[in-house]
C-alpha cells in the first residue's frame, strides 16, 4: 500500500489542466504526472512545490500521508448463480445483472457464442498487396476515434470497456507478442502489447523492442504486472508441480505458437532443465492465446498449459505460478499526442479500471500508465 495519498488527478481536472499542460508547467514528463496521480511515484520537494503553484493550492492539498488507512472494501451482496453455469469456485469471475428483484451472476463462457461487432463486409477478393474493397455499414463513421491494438492479454478488454467512457473505442486484434511488435513496426497498428522476457537479462520487453525499433522511435507504457504459470485441472489430478513434469509420459500439454511469450518461457525452462521438446506430449499442439489454451485444459483435452493466473481464475483452474512479467504497451512517438491516446493514458490511471483488472486475479496495476521507455 502506498505511504502517500494524492488528490493530484482530481485537482488537475478541476482546474482544467491536461496532463501534457501540467507536465510542461512543472517540467516533468506526462507519464510522471500519471504515475504521481496513480500513487506509484512520489515527487521530490521541488516538483511538489511547482505542482502546488501551478494548481494554485497547497502541497498538503495535493499529497497527504496515508496513516495506514486500509483501502475501502468491495461491497458485498448475495447473488443467485445462473442455472447451468457448472461448478463455480471461490475467486472465479462472473458478470452481474438485476432481473426483477434478483441479482443474477453469470460465469464467463470460455467459448464466445455471439457474433463480434462488425463494421463492413469484404466485397472483393484480396489482391497481392493485401488490399480489398469493403462495404461499410455506417454511412458517416470515419473511424478516427478508434485505436487499433494488437496483443494477447485478455485484460485489454477491460481497458477497452473503460476507455469508451471518454469517447474512444479500442479495436482489439489478437496477436502474440512477436506478431504484435511486427505489426507496429510495419505501421499497421497504433499499439502493440507484449510480454517477452529476455533470457540473458531477465528484463521484460525492452531488449526485444530495442532490437526491433530505432532508438527514440517508440514509447513503452506499462499496462500491468501479471503472473504466468502452469494451469491444471481443478485439484491437480496429475500432481503436476513444475515444468519438469512435462516430460512425464502420463502428462499432455497444449503449447503456443512461435513468438508467443508463453512459448518463449516454456522453451527457456525446457532448455534450462535439458528436457528435449520431442519428449513433451503436445509440444506441437498449439492454442492461439491464453484463454484458448486454458479452455483446452478445462475441457479435459490436455492436462496442462502455460498461461496467466487471470486465465486460470476465469475458468476455475488450478494455477502454479512460475514468473511475474510486465505486460507493456508499445506506441510510436508520433501517436502519443493524439487525443484518443491521451484518453487511454488517463484511463490507465483510474481507480475503477485498476480495481476491475486486479479483480480478475494475478494482475498488479500499480505500474499502469508508467512510461518505462
Amino acid at each position: 500500500m502506498p505511504e502517500i495519498e494524492t488528490s493530484l488527478g482530481t485537482l488537475r481536472r478541476k482546474r482544467g489542466f491536461s496532463a501534457i499542460h501540467l507536465a510542461e508547467e512543472v517540467g516533468v514528463s506526462r507519464q510522471t504526472i500519471y504515475a504521481m496521480e496513480a500513487g506509484t511515484y512520489v515527487p521530490n520537494t521541488a516538483v511538489a512545490l511547482r505542482l502546488a503553484r501551478a494548481l494554485d493550492t497547497a502541497v498538503e492539498e495535493l499529497f497527504t500521508l496515508a496513516d495506514g488507512v486500509p483501502p475501502p472494501k468491495l461491497r458485498s451482496e448475495l447473488a443467485a448463480l445462473l442455472p447451468g453455469s457448472g461448478v463455480i469456485l471461490e475467486g472465479q469471475t462472473v458478470q452481474l445483472c438485476r432481473v426483477d428483484k434478483r441479482l443474477m451472476a453469470s460465469a464467463l463462457s470460455p467459448v464466445q457464442w455471439y457474433f463480434p461487432a462488425t463494421d463492413a463486409v469484404v466485397a472483393d477478393k484480396p489482391g497481392s498487396q493485401r488490399k480489398t474493397r469493403v462495404q461499410i455499414f455506417q454511412e458517416e463513421d470515419d473511424f478516427t476515434n478508434r485505436i487499433l491494438v494488437a496483443g494477447c492479454d485478455p485484460g485489454i478488454s477491460v481497458l477497452s470497456r473503460h476507455v469508451q467512457t471518454a469517447g474512444t473505442e479500442l479495436v482489439l486484434t489478437h496477436r502474440n507478442s512477436s506478431q504484435a511488435l511486427s505489426l507496429l513496426k510495419e505501421g499497421c497498428v497504433h499499439i502493440a502489447g507484449t510480454h517477452l522476457t529476455d533470457e540473458a537479462s531477465g528484463e521484460s520487453n525492452l531488449p526485444e523492442i530495442g532490437r526491433l525499433f530505432p532508438k527514440n522511435s517508440v514509447a513503452v507504457i506499462a499496462f500491468a504486472v501479471w503472473e504466468e504459470g502452469i494451469l491444471t485441472a481443478r485439484g491437480n489430478p496429475k500432481n503436476i508441480r513444475g515444468i519438469e513434469d512435462f516430460s512425464r509420459r502420463d502428462v499432455s500439454i497444449v503449447n503456443r505458437e512461435r513468438g508467443a511469450g508463453s512459448r518463449v518461457l516454456l522453451d527457456s525452462r525446457l532448455k534450462r532443465m535439458r528436457i528435449a521438446a520431442r519428449t513433451v506430449r503436445g509440444y506441437d499442439d498449439l492454442a492461439p492465446g491464453h484463454l484458448p489454451a486454458a479452455w483446452k485444459v478445462q475441457s479435459g483435452a490436455v492436462d496442462c498449459c502455460l498461461a496467466t493466473g487471470a486465465a486460470a481464475r476465469a475458468l476455475g483452474l488450478n494455477f502454479i505460478p512460475l514468473v511475474r512479467e510486465r505486460y507493456d504497451l508499445v506506441i510510436r512517438k508520433q501517436h502519443l499526442d493524439l487525443p484518443r491516446i491521451q484518453n487511454l493514458f488517463d484511463t490507465l490511471s483510474r481507480s475503477n479500471f485498476r480495481r476491475e483488472l486486479e479483480g480478475l486475479g494475478g494482475y498488479d496495476t500499480r505500474v499502469a500508465g508508467q512510461r518505462v521507455l
